[in-house]
């Protein structure tokens, strides 16, 4: 196609002819009307850029051509229209950019050159704990009355122990152009993005084109559900992207997801994305896109939507994309866009036919175009909750009672703890606060309103405050030792719930606003209290967190809740109220009041045309104008950080939170074959990027705990990993530090391993600096689905930085196979039908990686054991573009190569 033809190119309206668009729709191609509405974006932002240079017009024909190569690996470039950032991965993108400045300069180049080209926004979001949550003031029949500042003491204990991550990351927004950065206290990114951020259609330059982006966080996702197309990718390749490089992809295949009937009226959105999720696991979308259509996508509210793409990684697609409607162009209304963009939106998207009518006939055209069809029909999906340790293992909330008892005896895994049949009926006193209460197997101890999947949902919100109000009318209150909390995604969400009146009751349960953040979803729980956590230790109990969230992996809520499960905010509180989830809402009471009066769930559970009413009347769109109109100057602290304005950071080498990263030393050094290689770790299936790089608190006993004490701080300095980012030797030290770490070498959990030469059991960390004095290079094994969970660089950056080489797996998630890539770690797969027990590989072997001079993607490799056998896997190099980030050393080698030549 000659796509630069001026007969594209047209005004949207006749009378501004300053500002045009590529009419996709003038083609003259009949294949375009064939393509899935997320792969036409792919195709306007091809055509756009075209350039014969890093965008060709062969790439153009490859996307219209997308029916036809759907058995083929085709590579296509990408440039989205912006990048958004969260501050836990944030801070080493900008350490990256402030170290690349540096080498650049040390080749000659010139470092201003290392400037974010694209658009980049960054929301600081993940810092803050839920430290204080709230205070017994009360001894009135044991209820509790809240700490109204448990808000503003979290903050400022937020500003304490991050002051100097918060000082860097103001330097970044003055030294690098384009990158806009939005105060902590504001919300979390997700939500900020769908509330604020988003365009839908990008105005700039004279033109108009889709709104896409990819972003440092996983659930990036959400955005899908506004019509926005967007996935998460690593930080190292966002970078990239930041520097106005492309994204290489695979054309990905579009599965289609069907919905259809109405969901019943006891039905929260949180319900119908938990069903999505583990049916979408089931059939298999890792790397695709999901589109979604049918007219049961019409009934659904954009928070609805928003909620379903937003677990996108949970069922492994790339992204799961709803494109826009009627329903969109009313959320932006709502939500204070200016009338104009509206009308520009809605132009626009109709002049390139990408605006979609969710009808029954419109659906069955699309099932003719789709790689796949799968259906849901919504009539049929029950309350639901996820857990207790992975997102994808739902369960009926009238089977949890009995599932939760069956992994209390079930094998340790996935589903399962272990505890031996006696030990079940375990049962610990304990005092809390002058008062006797007791624990059990699958008491909860943490319930939390947390994390964008759900806080940006006014529906469920609502929800659980309309369910909060009928609690406390009934005379039911929370268990004081209970750690609650409400960590809203945006301001606004704080104003429909005081407006409505529902805020009170909510407190009066103890689900207090304790910050503005993504708190507990990424471990950030804070510390339980002393009694609680010596019951629990003292019956080694699987005491349970319940959580609005998006994550339950192992280890990351909170370490002493063994088990976890994702449920709506409504259930959030009943399950809180209950005290466990031994409990069988639909034959027993959720709690016996003052009175003696037996009170069931179904007597508190508000109806969905209940919420809806309340929801038409309080959310409105001037809260949203009024919120978001001061976003970035509301913070006064923020406001009065000062910042260093050089255009070169100067390094603080006394400094454990900022610290230059070792990366760019060697950048010459070609690849070459892997002697030799040790073992360090051997994994079974879904060893998740929390278990490869926690988020969490650090370990007193851990070896990073041991470095900070070196450099003169105390435990209670520590802060996490996720605040730590910045400094590669805390995160070095922190790789594989996860206490509830699988290894088969120890067939137990912890954060060990045996040094294989002396037999040794070691901290990860210590055995692989042994290992590195040896000079020896090393390897890890694993089974499916490697890498799964968060988009988190240094689940990259700290293998590459143990010494790790390569990664055998029988399955990669996307981004982190891509983050591997991106730092010229070796993403090895095993052939189909090969596993580590069917080659006879035992781990303690050595291994040699045949490395050929020629490269090409997907291609076969040669291992070489000690023991003489021999076997080929796949080198999980899928493109071109990242066989070339491997020759440099890495993606940011890559760059730096590129901005020094230039």
């Amino acid at each position: 196609a000659d796509v630069k033809r001026p007969s594209y190119i047209e005004p949207l309206d006749p009378k501004n002819p300053d500002h045009q668009f590529y009419n996709l729709s003038k083609l003259g191609d009949p294949r375009y009307d064939r393509l899935p509405f997320s792969i036409r974006v792919l195709l306007e932002s091809a055509v756009r850029n075209c350039d014969e240079f890093l965008v060709k017009s062969s790439d153009v024909e490859s996307i219209l051509n997308w029916k036809q190569t759907q058995t083929q690996t085709v590579e296509v470039p990408f440039r989205p229209a912006r990048v958004i950032l969260q501050d836990f991965t944030g801070v080493p993108a900008v350490v990256d950019f402030a170290a690349m400045r540096d080498a650049v300069m040390k080749l000659g180049g010139d470092p201003e050159k290392i400037n974010p080209v694209c658009p980049a926004d960054l929301v600081i979001d993940h810092s803050i704990q839920v430290d204080f949550n709230r205070k017994r003031i009360s001894q009135h029949t044991g209820s509790l009355l809240f700490r109204s500042d448990s808000l503003q003491k979290n903050q400022d204990l937020e500003f304490d122990r991050n002051r100097e991550r918060f000082q860097f990351l103001k330097w970044g927004s003055k030294a690098f152009r384009n990158m806009r950065i939005i105060p902590p206290g504001s919300g979390i990114v997700h939500q900020v993005n769908l509330e604020y951020l988003a365009r839908v259609v990008f105005k700039h330059d004279g033109f108009f084109y889709p709104d896409s982006l990819v972003g440092t966080d996983s659930h990036t996702t959400m955005i899908d559900g506004l019509g926005v197309l967007g996935w998460g990718v690593g930080g190292i390749e966002a970078e990239a992207v930041m520097l106005g490089q492309p994204i290489s992809m695979v054309l990905p295949e579009v599965v289609g997801y069907k919905l259809y009937g109405t969901p019943d009226k006891l039905i929260t959105s949180t319900d119908i994305v938990l069903t999505v999720t583990k049916h979408l696991r089931q059939v298999g979308v890792v790397g695709k896109f999901v589109e979604f259509f049918g007219p049961g996508v019409a009934q659904l509210s954009i928070a609805d939507r928003a909620t379903i793409a937003n677990m996108c990684p949970e069922y492994g697609a790339t992204a799961a994309f709803f494109p826009v409607d009627e329903v969109s162009i009313q959320y932006l209304e709502q939500t204070g866009r200016e009338a104009e963009k509206l009308a520009y939106i809605t132009k626009y998207l109709k002049s390139v036919s990408m605006f979609r009518d969710y009808n029954e006939s419109t659906a069955s055209s699309l099932s003719l175009l789709l790689c796949q069809v799968v259906e849901l029909d919504l009539s049929n999906v029950v309350p639901c909750c996820s857990g207790p340790k992975r997102p994808q293992d739902r369960i009926p909330v009238s089977e949890m009672k009995k599932d939760f008892e069956t992994c209390l005896g079930a094998k340790v895994g996935f589903k399962g703890f272990q505890v031996a049949p006696e030990r079940h009926s375990t049962v610990v006193p304990f005092e809390f606060n002058g008062n006797n209460y007791q624990l059990s197997h699958g008491s909860v101890v943490i319930a939390a309103i947390t994390s964008c999947t759900n806080t940006s949902n006014p529906s469920v919100m609502l929800g659980a405050g309309l369910l909060a109000k009928k609690a406390i009318e009934c005379g039911l209150n929370v268990k004081p030792y209970i750690k609650t909390s409400l960590s809203p995604g945006s301001g606004v969400v704080t104003y429909y719930l005081k407006e409505s009146g529902v805020m009170d009751y909510l407190s009066q349960l103890g689900f207090e606003v304790v910050g503005y953040g993504c708190m507990t979803c990424i471990g950030n729980s804070g510390p339980l209290p002393e009694p609680v956590v010596e019951a629990i230790t003292q019956g080694d109990l699987v005491a349970a967190g319940i959580l609005s969230g998006n994550r339950n992996f192992e280890g990351r809520v909170h370490p002493n809740t063994r088990a976890n499960y994702l449920a709506s905010p409504p259930l959030v509180i009943a399950y809180a109220i209950a005290g466990t989830v031994r409990i069988d809402f639909e034959t027993e009471p959720i709690a016996i009041n003052s009175e003696g009066k037996e009170i069931f769930l179904r007597d508190i559970w508000p109806t969905r045309e209940e919420i809806q009413a309340v929801e038409r009347t309080f959310v409105i769109p001037s809260m949203f104008k009024e919120v978001y109109e001061k976003i970035e100057k509301v913070n006064e602290r923020w406001n009065s950080l000062v910042a260093p304005s050089d255009k070169l950071y100067t390094w603080d080498t006394n400094s454990t939170y900022i610290k230059s990263p070792p990366f760019f030393e060697g950048l010459l050094l070609p690849p070459k074959s892997i002697i030799n290689a040790y073992v360090l770790l051997n994994f079974g299936d879904s060893v998740t990027t929390d278990h490869i790089s926690p988020a969490g608190n650090i370990a007193r006993n851990s070896p990073a705990a041991r470095y900070l004490t070196s450099r003169g701080l105390t435990p209670r300095d520590f802060n996490s990993y996720g605040s730590r980012r910045g400094n590669d030797a805390v995160m070095a030290r922190g790789t594989f530090a996860n206490i509830r770490l699988f290894n088969k070498f120890l067939n137990k959990q912890a954060p060990q391993t045996v040094h294989l030469p002396t037999g040794e059991t070691l901290d990860v960390f210590d055995a692989a600096e042994r290992y590195r004095q040896s000079g020896l290079p090393l390897l890890v094994l694993a089974g499916k689905e490697y890498g799964s969970g968060s988009s988190r660089d240094w689940a990259a950056k700290g293998p590459f930085l143990l010494g790790i080489k390569a990664v055998l797996a029988e399955s990669y998630e996307r981004i982190h196979r891509s983050n591997l890539v991106g730092m010229g770690v070796i993403p090895l797969e095993y052939l189909p039908g090969d596993t580590a027990d069917s080659l006879g590989l035992s781990g303690r072997e050595r291994y040699t990686i045949v490395i050929p001079e020629k490269l090409t993607p997907r291609m076969k490799v040669d291992i070489k054991l000690d023991t003489g056998k021999t076997f080929q896997v796949l080198m999980r190099f899928d493109t071109d573009v990242e066989l070339a980030y491997f020759h440099h050393g890495g993606i940011l080698n890559y760059m730096i190569r590129k901005m020094s030549e230039n």
